[in-house]
């Protein structure tokens, strides 16, 4: 087998072969390239010590020099070079206590988590593939190198790993990988917020998100996100739905793109629905106000996991509203964009049309209709340039305080304003506002 390696893959590897040491592309640039995928990275193991490495070329960082790890540079490309080595113990669970370098690839190989990532490769010696995992590759399959319990001790983040390859892949976890996966999915309480994130997150904006019903199911969500096995768990007697809310939950999932901000929103949006339920005399289940308690525990849920607060803003907001449902007619769809945040607006019509198909067939054209009714209002209200903020009207702080209007009242009056425009835009007009604003200072507020 030939694989086409990026010219600058093509050079370092020839550097180093031309000093006398061994090198190859390996892991999952490998095992991308035999897919006929284009790889994120390139990473570079060879029989050089980390010295010897920055020996051979010009620019290099040092970025993980302990491990035997040197990036090089190439203009403003980046390349992992990283020698072979044996690790020690995990005594974390995370992080080998030391590593052994070696001069024989198979050892290093042998350290990888998954026979997939555990393939290398340069032109003169073709594919090395000591563990199987081409053969992993053609019957689509996660195995561990070696003993899966072995693997997982070294570091508990490969349970997550083995799962989220699968997702990204449309592979399946091999049994005996699966139930050791199911034996230390536990061990994740000493991974780090940030790594458990990176993993839900790459698993989450796959072709398979629904595979996250196999990390509850192997006993990975249970110290994750211990919210989605209670959203699993909980029924829905209605006639709007037709699965428990963790079901609807992944379905919902699987009708938005790829977006972080919309899968995200999609895992969130009904969290807060095994808190509020309440069934009344006929067995039917409500979930009254569970919009707001979902908001609430979406902050919490992300603040957790370490996102970033662009992040959380954008997904709580979203949480928040998505069962705001506007009539469709201008004001009403005016008001919504107000509340939802003009740029968040398509994103909440997305929310909401993967809401309903996730559902029951009940009313299901009808609630669609709706939201196709809503994007079209809102469509020609953009397209006209409605008012649908406070900055964008007439009038300013500045003019309510040449009023007299001051303090608290200057963005009550304002906010009145506001509302006065939402219902009729031509109300957008600076001596028509600052009339209003003068009766209502002087509680009079009532249309000319």
């Amino acid at each position: 087998m030939r694989l086409k390696l990026p010219p600058k893959v093509t050079y370092i590897l020839d550097i180093l072969k031309r000093h006398g040491f061994e090198a190859y592309a390996v892991g999952g640039c490998v095992r991308d390239s035999i897919l006929m995928r284009t790889p994120d990275d390139w990473d570079i193991t060879t029989s050089a010590k980390p010295e010897q490495v920055k020996r051979c070329f010009r620019r290099t960082v040092d970025t993980g020099i302990r491990h035997g790890t040197v990036t090089v540079m190439l203009e403003e490309d980046a390349f992992e070079v990283t020698t072979y080595r044996i690790d020690g113990d995990y005594s974390d669970g995370r992080h080998p206590d030391k590593v052994i370098f070696t001069p024989d690839l198979a050892e290093d190989l042998r350290r990888r988590d998954f026979t997939i990532n555990a393939m290398a490769y340069n032109d003169d010696a073709g594919l090395i593939d000591l563990y199987g995992g081409m053969q992993d590759l053609q019957r689509k399959r996660i195995r561990c190198v070696g003993e899966p319990d072995e693997r997982f001790d070294e570091d508990a983040l490969r349970v997550m790993r083995a799962v989220r390859f699968a997702a990204q892949l449309g592979f399946s976890i091999e049994p005996e990988t699966a139930l050791a996966v199911g034996r230390h999915a536990a061990h994740l309480d000493c991974v780090s917020a940030e790594r458990i994130q990176t993993e839900l997150m790459k698993l989450l904006v796959s072709p398979h998100p629904e595979m996250i019903r196999e990390l509850c199911e192997l006993g990975i969500t249970a110290v994750i996100l211990p919210e989605f096995d209670a959203a699993m768990a909980t029924e829905q007697h209605s006639k709007h739905h037709m699965y428990t809310v963790g079901e609807h939950t992944i379905r919902a999932m699987c009708e938005v793109p790829g977006d972080r901000i919309l899968r995200l929103t999609m895992l969130l949006h009904d969290f807060g629905k095994p808190k509020m339920k309440k069934t009344d005399q006929k067995g039917f289940d409500h979930f009254k106000g569970h919009a707001a308690v979902s908001a609430e525990m979406a902050e919490t849920i992300l603040r957790r996991l370490k996102f970033d607060n662009d992040t959380r803003k954008k997904v709580v907001n979203l949480v928040r509203w998505h069962d705001l449902r506007p009539a469709p007619e201008p004001s009403s769809v005016r008001r919504a964009i107000c509340t939802v945040g003009r740029d968040a607006f398509e994103d909440y019509l997305a929310v909401q049309w993967a809401d309903n198909e996730a559902k029951s067939p009940y009313k299901h054209d009808e609630k669609q209709q709706l939201v196709r009714d809503v994007y079209e209002i809102y469509k020609e209200i953009i397209a006209r340039g409605d008012c649908l903020s406070v900055r964008d009207l007439a009038v300013n702080g500045s003019d309510m305080k040449a009023l007299g209007i001051e303090g608290p009242s200057v963005g009550r009056t304002l906010k009145a304003c506001l509302d006065q425009v939402l219902l009729d835009p031509e109300k957008n007009n600076r001596g028509y506002l600052l009339g209003y604003a003068e009766r209502f200072k002087a509680g009079g507020m009532q249309d000319a």
